[in-house]
């Protein structure tokens, strides 16, 4: 039995958690306790009516994310040419439902997913090679910062993540200024969709994302390369390895790939040169 609990979200459309009765086993005893546990929903992302893809996403910044992944999914070019969202709730989950151009529209109908996006897959339901391995912006930005500021962010953003402090099972993506100083972060089930979902918030703020770098608690993953290309920023920096596919992608579109950023340590894979 869960028992919803107030919303988390700022933006309140359901709630990201939900407590469940457990039986806890420790040092010989036996005790019920609450458990928070992260909600994973199904958010459909319909574009002038027309489904697109189902991802299983946590419940919160909802339009930030229909921005992120249009942007980063090709749907879009701009955030300027999404007309509107709205938020729909149903029984069974979450429909955001996207206005755009005809055109635009034509082109999401063209690479509309076939399979449901799982909690850990970025690119699920897609039905190419040519999706996947897409050709990608090349990044210019002459960032520079120190190994020090890569390490301060990557602990700012472990201090920032209140889901993940409930929880213990939500990924988080986090954009900060060359020094190090963490302006953005949000959470989800899904280190992808908390990847989109920064990518709404700073093009809804319209910050100057190629002056400041990227940081996620998950690998470094190649589907979070692309779509920090596809966002413009120099650097990503994962708490974990990347993958050597992640390597190859990040030195053809230019950007600057660290993984091991824990512990007063970086390793740097691709693009070195901004790091010092």
């Amino acid at each position: 039995m869960t028992v919803p609990l107030d919303p988390l979200s700022r933006l309140g459309y359901a709630a990201p958690t939900s407590l469940v009765q457990a039986v806890r086993f420790a040092n010989g005893d036996e005790t019920t306790v609450g458990e928070t546990l992260a909600e994973e929903t199904p958010v459909t992302l319909s574009y002038n009516g027309a489904a697109h893809a189902v991802m299983m996403t946590t419940p919160a910044d909802l339009e930030e994310f229909a921005i992120g992944f249009s942007i980063t999914e090709g749907v879009v070019d701009l955030a300027s040419e999404i007309e509107r969202i709205q938020v729909v709730r149903h029984g069974r989950g979450i429909d955001l439902q996207i206005e755009v151009s005809p055109a635009l529209a034509a082109r999401a109908g063209t690479h509309s997913r076939r399979l449901s996006g799982r909690t850990g897959c970025g690119i699920c339901g897609t039905d190419s090679v040519d999706q996947v391995l897409r050709a990608l912006p090349v990044v210019t930005a002459e960032l520079r910062v120190t190994s020090v500021a890569i390490q301060r962010a990557m602990r700012a953003l472990a201090a920032r993540q209140p889901l993940n402090a409930a929880t213990g099972a939500v990924h988080a993506a986090g954009w900060a200024t060359a020094d190090g100083g963490l302006v953005e972060v949000r959470e989800d089930v899904g280190r992808h969709n908390a990847l989109d979902k920064l990518v709404g918030a700073l093009l809804r703020g319209g910050h100057p994302v190629a002056e400041g770098f990227v940081v996620v608690t998950s690998r470094g993953s190649f589907e979070l390369v692309q779509k920090v290309a596809i966002l413009g920023a120099p650097l990503l920096a994962a708490v974990s390895a990347p993958t050597a596919l992640a390597v190859r992608v990040a030195q053809q579109a230019g950007v600057t790939l660290c993984g091991f950023a824990r512990n007063d340590r970086v390793t740097v894979y691709a693009h070195r040169a901004r790091v010092t």
